[in-house]
């Protein structure tokens, strides 16, 4: 960064966009006039490798001080108007020295106007990065700062790779290790931990053989550690430069890509321990056309999976274009009009909600009516409202396994015989029907409208249309006809997951191939449907010698495309 650069960036920090004006932040109240600074740790990569005390910190953090990556890993722990800056100005290429003065300028300047500032590195402060000397300028400056050490790459990538350290382990530099250094790891029997580069990895290995090293030692090389883009190479030192270039591994020159190499005999330990490359689903990029809401705890699960998933609504959910209906069914909920309420999903949850709160209500309106959810996840939703339902279905959790378990109307034990029925515009009358068979009437109200979704982003788009995509998950018909009708149809390499019988006709009819079917109608059973998918792929690519390679690598070109 040049110097006005710097200036500027400095000045931008004791003022306007990095310190959100003179305003008080949430976390500012009685605040000092000289603010706090805390070196924090991010680990290697996965965001989950954060220490509770980095998510403490984070969540009273007013600016974030970091490179971009890492930014995106702790950000997600820290307040929603919590300012970000980078070191850096995008576009520029700065050594460690330059960057370590940005930064010092950046985080000085912000602590002085009374902020609680985070130096978000990668891996450990005292061991993957140059925060020692910000460290020092903080201390020369006499602002308070503390340390908040996270896993240091050295340790945690290797563990990820299913390499273990133990016994006489060396950590080496590649990019700062002396010839005396060199000469003494490449005369000891000690395992080698070293950081280093994926272009510069041959000729660490050369380094090690000319000093003293067998050619026939062997190691493992691993990128992009403890994210889902990780990858390991397992060789000798004598074969590995030929073994990158024989995977098209090595990139063309687009800057340094940092790597761990782990050189002696416990890289060999990889074949059997090797953990997280090997998940169900490990780097695959899974479409799920759901709300970011919706999605979550599937998300979740995919990720557990080793998936990458990206979420995409295919539908808005809109309040009824008449709520007068709507209006007096919550008023009868109070007068005692009804005996049961049946929740079908979470968005009618949402909607008797959001009424409730618009008419000063609370849980409490629900005292002395029996409460359905059609499943576990509207059952939740019901929970954090307040409310424990009476009736989960014991079976499938759909309509039909509803009313497989709902009561017929008694009129001896039952005072009132109506039942009420928020739900959306489109749903089926399956519920309605059953229930009108059990005796009970049913005020069948629209809570909600859904409407289709605004098409995604154009690179969305094009990854759905192009083969980008792994898989995608569909959950009900709707989902089908939407996504084709705002993003277009997925590419025949990416794996079709339906939820039932009824979406997956939807899919064949658009011309899509179904390739997996949950074996129940829940979306975690379709989650988990697709990883013994992919965990039968790997096996069959086993038995017949082929490399395991993603859906979205068959696609023409991809393999060519492809960059680390």
């Amino acid at each position: 960064m040049n110097p006005a650069a710097v200036a500027a960036a400095t000045n931008t920090a004791a003022g306007t966009a990095l310190s959100a004006g003179t305003t008080a932040s949430p976390g500012s109240a009685g605040r000092s006039a000289t603010g706090h600074v805390t070196f924090l740790g991010a680990g290697p990569g996965d965001p989950g490798l954060l220490t509770l005390r980095a998510v403490e910190a984070l969540a009273l953090a007013d600016l974030l001080v970091g490179d971009r990556p890492v930014l995106d890993v702790v950000r997600t722990h820290a307040r929603a108007d919590v300012n970000t800056a980078e070191p850096a100005v995008d576009g520029e290429v700065l050594d460690t020295t330059a960057i370590a003065d940005a930064a010092s300028q950046l985080v000085m300047a912000s602590a002085r106007t009374g902020k609680r500032v985070v130096r978000a590195v990668v891996g450990d402060p005292g061991l993957d990065s140059c925060a020692a000397a910000e460290m020092l300028a903080c201390a020369r400056a006499g602002i308070p700062f503390e340390v908040v050490p996270g896993i240091a790459s050295a340790v945690g990538v290797p563990a990820y790779a299913g390499v273990p350290l133990s016994g006489d382990v060396r950590f080496v530099d590649a990019a700062t290790a002396s010839d005396r250094c060199w000469s003494e790891v490449g005369a000891s029997d000690a395992t080698l931990v070293v950081s280093t580069t994926l272009q510069t990895v041959a000729a660490t290995a050369a380094e090690l053989i000319g000093s003293g090293r067998k050619p026939d030692t062997l190691l493992s090389v691993t990128v992009a550690g403890t994210t889902t883009r990780q990858r390991t190479w397992t060789a000798t030192l004598a074969t590995i430069a030929a073994e990158l270039k024989a995977t098209k591994a090595l990139p063309t020159p687009e800057g340094p890509i940092a790597a761990i190499a782990v050189v002696g005999e416990r890289a060999g330990q990889r074949e059997h321990l090797s953990w997280f490359e090997t998940k169900p689903l490990f780097g695959w990029r899974v479409l799920v056309p759901r709300t970011k809401e919706q999605a979550a705890s599937l998300s979740d699960q995919l990720r557990s999976y080793g998936a990458v998933p990206h979420e995409v609504p295919t539908i808005a959910v809109e309040p009824p274009r008449t709520p007068q209906q709507m209006e007096r069914a919550v008023k009868g909920l109070v007068t005692g009009r009804y005996e049961w309420i049946a929740f079908t999903s979470v968005n009618a949850v949402k909607a008797v909600r959001e009424k409730f709160e618009e008419y000063g209500l609370d849980a409490r309106a629900f005292a002395g009516i029996k409460v359905a959810a059609v499943g576990d996840q509207t059952a939740q939703s019901l929970v954090e409202f307040g409310v424990k339902p009476d009736l989960v279905p014991s079976g499938e959790q759909s309509a039909a396994g509803l009313l497989e378990d709902w009561p017929p109307y008694d009129p001896v034990f039952d005072p009132i015989d109506r039942v009420f029925l928020p739900r959306a515009d489109i749903a089926t009358e399956t519920l309605v029907a059953g229930l009108v068979e059990l005796g009970w009437e049913v005020d069948d109200v629209t809570a909600y409208r859904t409407v289709r979704a605004s098409p995604p982003p154009a690179d969305t788009r094009e990854a759905i249309k192009g083969g980008g995509f792994d898989a995608v998950l569909f959950t009900s018909s709707s989902t089908v006809r939407n996504l084709v009708g705002i993003a277009g149809k997925p590419h025949n390499v990416t794996v079709i997951a339906c939820i039932g019988p009824a979406t997956a006709k939807t899919a064949e009819e658009h011309g899509l191939r179904v390739d997996v079917m949950a074996p129940e109608p829940s979306v975690h059973a379709l989650a988990q449907a697709l990883a013994d998918f992919g965990v039968a792929r790997r096996e069959a690519a086993t038995v017949a010698g082929d490399p395991v390679t993603r859906p979205s690598e068959r696609r023409p070109g991809a393999r060519r495309r492809a960059r680390v």
